[in-house]
C-alpha cells in the first residue's frame, strides 16, 4: 500500500510541463464536434471538458452512452476523474460504488451523511493505495454522489496520480512552503493575516468548513440564500446540512421578513451571483443579519478579492481558487477567510475544523499558477468588459448581464478595480438562435470559468437541466449563454463572436 506519495522518475505535475497545455486554446480552441470530450486545458488534471455543440450538452445531461464514452475527463465534483477510477478499479464491484477521499475525516463525513439520509444503507471505508474510499451500496450511492458533488471534499486527480505511482509525492515540506506562499498571496490581496486564511480541496469544501463553523454557533438551523444561486452553493446547505431557503429579490423588507421568519443559521450571498451577475446590497444585508445575531457567508469567486472589498461586512468569505486565482483550469482548490471585523471572529476561528486541507501536490500547482494573478485578473476583467460592451450593441442580442450594470457591485469595488471575467447574454430569437450561435462560436466550450482561454456554456442547461421551468421563473432563460472571457486579443475575440452571431 502506497501513501499518497509513492515515487517515480516523473515530475510532480505528471505528463508535460507544469500546467502547460499541449494545445494552445487561445489560438486553437476546442469548438468543433470532433473536440467532444477533449480536456480543457490539454493536461492530465484539467477540470473542464469540451461540449462543443448544443446537442452534446443535451446528450451529456441525458447520460447518453456515446457522449459519456467520449469524455476524456470530467469536472471533478461532477463525477470520478479517470485517474481516480484507475485507483479504485481493482476494488470495484457491480453492486457498489467507490468514492475516494484524501482523509479519514472526509470519508467519515460522507459516510455519516449517507446514514443520516438512509439509515438502512450499507457503507464502509476502505483504504486503497493511501486514499480513503467510501464504499456505498445501491441504496447509499445517490447520497454518496450528492455529498461528493456538493462538498468538493473528494480526492484530487493529483492524489490519484501519486497513488498510482505515476507521480512522486512532492513531500510535506514542499507542500507546506507552497501553502504558506498561497496564504501570504491571499493575505496581501485581502489585507488580512495568514492566520485567518485556510486552504481547502475546492471552493465547495471551503463552504463546507464555513457551514460547519457556523453550526457550532447556531446548531441545527436552516440557511438563507439571497439571489439566484450557483447550484451547489445552494444545494450544499440544503442537502448536506439543515436545509436552505432562497430569497431572490433586492427588497430589504423581504430579506428582513425572511430573517425574522426563519431565524437562519447563516445568510449566504454571492458577489456577484452566477449567472445573473448581480449583487445584494451587502452592507445593508449584513447590518440586518448581524442585528439578529445571524452571520453572513459570502462567495467572491466571480468578483474576486482583487476587485471587491467584502471583509468589512461579512463574517466568512470563501473562494473557488480553481477559477481566476489559478487561471489555468487544471487545479482544484478553495480558500476560506475569517473576517477580523466579524463580531464572532474568534469563535469562528476556534470552530474551524476542516475535514480535508489542500494536498501537497495541488498546493504546489496552485502556487505556481497564481504567481501572476495580480497582472492576469485585471486583463481578464478588461477583456470581459470590452466584449460585454460590444455584445450590447449587436442587433441579435436581447440583453447582456455583466456586473458593471449592478450598482451594489460597484459600491463594493476597490479603487481601480474591475468587474470579473464573466458575462452572460440572451438572444432575441431564443433557443433556436442560441443553439446556432453556440455551435458556431470558435471558442472552447465547457463548464468552469476564470481560465486564460475563453470558455462558453449554455449555463442553464448544464446547471438546471431538470428544473428549467423553475430557472425560467427565476429570470434565468434556458437559452442563456455564459461566457468566461480569456486573454485572447479583444478585437480578435470579437470577430469570433460576430461571426457566430451572424450565423
Amino acid at each position: 500500500m502506497r501513501r499518497p506519495g509513492g515515487s517515480s522518475g516523473r515530475s510532480a505535475e505528471g505528463s508535460g510541463v507544469a500546467g502547460v497545455s499541449a494545445r494552445d486554446l487561445l489560438k486553437d480552441p476546442a469548438w468543433q464536434g470532433s473536440d467532444l470530450g477533449h480536456p480543457l486545458p490539454d493536461t492530465p488534471h484539467a477540470v473542464s471538458v469540451a461540449l462543443p455543440r448544443w446537442r452534446d450538452v443535451i446528450a451529456y445531461e441525458e447520460n447518453e452512452v456515446a457522449c459519456r464514452a467520449a469524455l476524456q475527463t470530467i469536472y471533478p465534483r461532477f463525477g470520478i476523474h479517470p485517474l481516480l477510477q484507475q485507483v479504485t478499479a481493482a476494488d470495484s464491484t457491480p453492486d457498489s460504488t467507490l468514492w475516494p477521499y484524501p482523509t479519514t475525516a472526509a470519508a467519515t463525513e460522507a459516510q455519516k451523511h449517507c446514514h443520516r439520509k438512509n439509515p438502512k444503507a450499507h457503507t464502509r471505508i476502505v483504504n486503497i493505495s493511501g486514499l480513503f474510499c467510501l464504499q456505498a451500496d445501491a441504496a447509499a450511492t445517490p447520497d454518496a454522489k450528492a455529498f461528493w458533488q456538493h462538498t468538493g471534499l473528494g480526492a484530487s486527480s493529483r492524489l490519484a496520480a501519486i497513488a498510482l505511482g505515476e507521480d512522486p509525492w512532492p513531500g510535506a515540506g514542499a507542500g507546506d512552503k507552497a501553502r504558506l506562499r498561497i496564504r501570504e498571496r491571499l493575505a496581501a490581496i485581502h489585507s488580512t493575516t495568514t492566520s485567518r486564511i485556510s486552504l481547502h480541496p475546492a471552493g465547495m469544501a471551503a463552504l463546507h468548513a464555513a457551514l460547519k463553523a457556523v453550526q457550532s454557533l447556531r446548531p441545527g438551523l436552516t440557511t438563507l440564500q439571497l439571489g439566484f444561486p450557483y447550484v451547489d452553493v445552494f444545494k450544499q446547505p440544503q442537502v448536506v446540512f439543515h436545509g436552505g431557503e432562497l430569497v431572490q429579490g433586492d427588497d430589504l423588507s423581504e430579506v428582513e421578513a425572511a430573517l425574522d421568519r426563519l431565524n437562519p443559521g447563516a445568510v449566504v450571498v454571492e458577489l456577484p451571483s452566477n449567472p445573473l451577475l448581480r449583487c445584494v446590497d451587502l452592507p445593508a444585508v449584513c447590518e440586518r443579519a448581524h442585528s439578529r445575531g445571524v452571520p453572513v457567508i459570502a462567495d467572491d469567486t466571480i468578483g474576486t478579492a482583487l476587485n471587491l472589498e467584502a471583509l468589512p461586512y461579512v463574517d466568512l468569505l470563501f473562494t473557488s481558487l480553481t477559477k481566476s486565482f489559478a487561471g489555468r483550469g487544471d487545479v482544484m482548490a478553495g480558500s476560506l477567510v475569517v473576517s477580523p471585523h466579524s463580531p464572532w471572529s474568534e469563535q469562528l476561528m476556534g470552530a474551524l475544523r476542516p475535514a480535508a486541507g489542500l494536498s501537497d501536490a495541488d498546493a504546489i500547482a496552485l502556487e505556481q499558477a497564481s504567481r501572476d494573478v495580480e497582472e492576469r485578473v485585471p486583463e481578464l476583467d478588461h477583456n470581459c468588459l470590452v466584449l460585454a460592451e460590444r455584445l450590447q450593441q449587436h442587433q441579435a442580442i436581447e440583453k447582456v448581464l455583466h456586473p458593471s450594470k449592478c450598482s451594489n457591485y460597484r459600491a463594493l469595488m476597490r479603487r481601480g478595480a474591475g468587474h470579473g471575467c464573466l458575462l452572460s447574454f440572451v438572444l432575441k430569437e431564443g433557443e433556436t438562435k442560441a443553439q446556432r450561435v453556440y455551435d458556431a462560436l470558435r471558442v472552447s466550450k465547457g463548464p468552469s470559468l476564470g481560465t486564460g482561454f475563453t470558455l462558453v456554456c449554455p449555463y442553464t442547461q448544464l446547471a438546471h437541466y431538470n428544473e428549467l421551468d423553475w430557472a425560467e421563473r427565476c429570470g434565468v432563460p434556458s437559452h442563456l449563454l455564459r461566457v468566461s472571457v480569456g486573454l485572447e486579443d479583444p478585437n480578435e475575440l470579437w470577430e469570433r463572436f460576430e461571426l457566430a452571431l451572424d450565423a
